[in-house]
């Protein structure tokens, strides 16, 4: 049977529970909040825009299934100093909607970003992505460091080492066979019983239902692609995180990056960010992004 298209999908009640559950989300944003979409050959991307339009750009990337939406507990601290756009990745959860010309490959989804970018009118800007995101912020930053001011990285996976395979052997049926049920049990293991906020994971476990395109993964960057890499670079690690071993990840992050700022946030797992804890996720945000 057929993956239905987006539209057919909206008008299911797998749909509209989603579509419900993230405007839910997104109703926490702090008043002043957009939402608009940008269009292109690749599809139509959603963005959710807070913070004053003259302040310094940044861009934010959530992790796979998570949505623009995950940002709640982070966009108002940022939008103080900063004008914050949060991009629904095109192809995966959320409102953006793929067009004639779906990402295929790692250079038709940089392709897509640099687009993204372009059209809000951005010359250059900061970057953040949490989880997938990061993979795709750090791919596209090193492809165009130009464009990248300062780049944050929140539990990179697979950018600079590898997962841990009981994550992997967890996550096998998520990706195969998603479903709510499976969503919901993967996160629940992975943080530790920690309280989640329930109205977000309502998001992530309904859009295992969505008809996402096949995941585009930039591969991880070898070492000599640092080489002359001089973007402002902050990793955040959850020292809790069951992804992968966030010391070694924070070493191999040294050995390519030695300039590179690391903070290790100890009530922390790779679920629980941006979320949780938001106060020192925020902190180290704003800290990574200079400040400006």
């Amino acid at each position: 049977m057929s993956q239905p298209t987006i539209d057919e999908f909206a008008n299911t009640a797998a749909g509209a529970a989603f579509y419900r559950a993230y405007d839910t989300v997104l109703s926490r944003w702090p008043d002043g909040t957009t939402s608009f979409d940008l269009e292109s050959e690749h599809g139509s991307t959603r963005i959710n825009a807070y913070g004053p339009p003259e302040a310094p750009p940044v861009v934010l990337l959530p992790g796979g299934g998570a949505t623009s939406t995950v940002w709640f507990a982070n966009v108002a601290a940022l939008g103080a100093r900063h004008r914050v756009y949060a991009v629904d990745i095109l192809g995966d959860a959320g409102r953006s909607v793929v067009g004639s010309r779906p990402p295929r490959t790692v250079d038709d989804l940089l392709e897509w970003f640099v687009g993204v970018v372009d059209g809000l009118g951005l010359g250059t800007f900061g970057l953040a992505g949490h989880s997938y995101g990061a993979m795709i912020v750090l791919a596209a930053a090193l492809r165009r460091p130009d464009r990248v001011v300062d780049l944050v990285l929140l539990e990179p996976n697979s950018c600079f080492a590898g997962m841990k395979p009981g994550y992997l052997w967890r996550a096998l049926p998520v990706l195969l066979r998603p479903s709510e049920q499976r969503e919901r049990a993967l996160v629940t293991w992975e943080t530790g019983g920690r309280e989640l906020d329930e109205e977000w994971l309502e998001v992530l476990a309904l859009g295992a239902a969505f008809p996402a395109s096949k995941t585009i993964v930039p591969k991880r960057p070898p070492a000599k692609a640092f080489a002359d890499f001089d973007v402002a670079t902050t990793v955040i690690l959850a020292r809790g995180s069951k992804v992968h071993d966030s010391t070694r990840v924070e070493e191999a992050v040294r050995r390519v990056l030695p300039a590179a700022r690391t903070v290790v946030l100890d009530d922390a797992t790779h679920h629980t960010l941006p979320l949780y804890p938001a106060a020192a996720v925020n902190t180290a945000l704003l800290d990574g992004f200079g400040a400006r």
